[in-house]
């Protein structure tokens, strides 16, 4: 009986392969060619679209229209070897070793390992040249450079409207650093903003390391318009953190006609950790024949009491004149009004019952009423 099921099994399997291979090869041979030449001619489509979109990107394209935005404005843009191009997740271009400079000036405003633009696809197949993002990493900004440039620029035309730069996405950069010279301001800098348009709440947020090693936060949002021949910024909100000790917030709006044409109104509060809260409001006026541009800086506080009028652009040149290594100039700073502070404290110094006017008309306080003169012939 053994023998026999042996043998039975023995002849069952055979009939049992056959049908396995037979199922197994139940596709016809002319449909499995099909599907060959269906997925040859898929991968020969791929190959051809992704050497065509390489073609399209064309990084001299835009590595030149990026050096002739520069010329344009007295700047000279270098790499240190030409863009490369990639494609996904989106089209970019990598661009190495930036270095930005005025034209003809030795010391670069920009120095950065990496950068990285990223183009909309519209633009790769003949819509308009567009930059979506803008991405820097460790990029190095000297601020003596960038003032130098910015010294050279021609005044903007009496009646030409200004132009808001327009920014698809946004922009990043990645542990930055801003310097003087040899001189450290601000390392490990991290900056986004997001799009920027006309009539467009425009975001902005930074965070950074000064020399000391505090850090610095900064949250920035406004609305820009263009109102006729101004630029307008609306709703602004302003959020400045040093550390855990300093606290900054302001709201408010103001608006620039060109050079030294410019308004301002802005009002918040001021906090330190050890001397409390202030009120604080800061207002910009316009030049004219006989008067500088002026910022009004008033803060009121339990032991402190601020009113003063400053020049904003002489004060900056008495800043840069009091750093300069070379010829050290001390001098008091310009402008005018009063300032009253019970306890200062800054650098390891502390000042006690500080009482300072300055100027010949000081402003009216802002939170008191003019006392009466005293009468004739009383004292």
């Amino acid at each position: 009986m053994a023998c026999c099921q042996r043998a039975s099994r023995s002849q069952s399997n055979p009939m049992t392969e056959t049908s396995r291979r037979q199922g197994a090869g139940s596709m016809p041979r002319w449909l499995r060619l099909s599907l060959l030449v269906f997925a040859g001619l898929l991968l020969a489509a791929v190959l051809a679209i992704v050497i065509t979109v390489y073609l399209l990107l064309q990084p001299e394209r835009f590595t030149a229209m990026l050096q002739t935005q520069a010329r344009a404005a007295g700047l000279e843009l270098n790499l240190a070897s030409p863009a490369s191009p990639s494609l996904f997740p989106h089209p970019a271009l990598d661009l190495h070793g930036i270095t930005l400079n005025a034209r003809g000036a030795t010391a670069p405003i920009l120095l950065a390992a990496r950068g990285k633009l990223g183009l909309p696809w519209r633009t790769l197949f003949g819509g308009p040249t567009v930059i979506s993002t803008l991405q820097i990493d460790s990029p190095r900004v000297d601020l003596d450079a960038l003032q130098a440039w910015l010294t050279t620029l021609p005044a903007r035309p009496s009646g030409t409207p200004p132009n808001i730069p327009r920014i698809d996405t946004g922009v990043s950069i990645n542990y930055g650093s801003l310097v003087r010279g040899n001189q450290l301001l601000l390392a490990n800098v991290n900056l986004d903003a997001g799009r920027l348009r006309s009539g467009q709440p425009f975001p902005l947020s930074m965070s950074a390391n000064t020399a000391s090693g505090t850090m610095l936060k900064l949250r920035l949002s406004a609305t820009p318009r263009i109102r006729g021949n101004a630029l307008q910024l609306d709703n602004i909100n302003l959020h400045l953190s040093q550390g855990g000790a300093l606290m900054l917030q302001l709201s408010g709006s103001a608006y620039w006609h060109g050079a030294a044409d410019a308004v301002a109104h802005l009002a918040g509060k001021l906090e330190h950790a050890d001397a409390g809260q202030y009120a604080i409001s800061l207002a910009l006026t316009p030049a004219d024949q006989s008067n500088p541009l002026l910022l009004a800086l008033k803060l009121e506080g339990q032991d402190a009491h601020v009113d003063l009028r400053l020049p904003p652009l002489a004060l900056a040149r008495w800043w840069s004149q009091l750093g300069d290594p070379g010829n050290p100039v001390l001098t008091v700073p310009p402008g005018s009004g009063e300032l009253q502070a019970k306890k200062i404290e800054t650098g390891g110094i502390t000042i006690e019952g500080l009482s300072m006017k300055a100027g010949d008309s000081l402003p009216a306080s802002a939170s008191t009423a003019a006392a009466p003169r005293p009468a004739a012939g009383k004292p």
